[in-house]
């Protein structure tokens, strides 16, 4: 999955629905949607420039997403209390319908870069923060794409 900036505080992801994705036979199964959802809802975060963690993350399934399609996620910051930062996201069917498939929020919350430390991987941890100032997470995917499809 590509995720990019769009205006303000939002961001924009694709991501394509493959049989790896699959619950039901030929349909995505919704815990992947839902880690779909959570990805670009927390790469929001680095508009924001802190390291957080998903509290919460509430889900709406509104019909099912077939195998093969690929579903257009829009997310943005909704507020910003003191360490909490609130999301929504709405992913579309990317075909000639543009139906709603599912929309979804969260809540996130900054941590201090030692949380990482002592809950993480050491050595991930210290290469997120040498590529912070190159923008991307490059220290998960080699690049600055975040990848979910396999």
């Amino acid at each position: 999955m590509q995720i990019t900036a769009g205006v303000g505080l939002r961001v924009i992801g694709n991501f394509t629905v493959t049989e790896h994705h699959q619950g039901a036979p030929g349909l995505a199964h919704g815990g992947l949607l839902s880690a779909a959802i959570d990805e670009v809802l927390g790469s929001l975060n680095w508009l924001l420039g802190e390291p957080v963690v998903t509290a919460s993350l509430s889900m709406h399934f509104l019909r099912p997403v077939p195998v093969g399609s690929v579903l257009h996620i829009e997310a943005e910051v909704t507020g910003v209390v003191r360490r909490k930062i609130y999301t929504s996201a709405v992913g579309r069917l990317a075909d000639a319908s543009g139906d709603i498939a599912v929309s979804a929020s969260a809540l996130f919350v900054q941590v201090p870069i030692e949380h990482f430390m002592k809950f993480g991987n050491k050595e991930q941890v210290e290469l997120a923060i040498a590529d912070r100032a190159g923008g991307g997470p490059a220290w998960r995917t080699g690049g600055h794409d975040v990848e979910v499809n396999p």
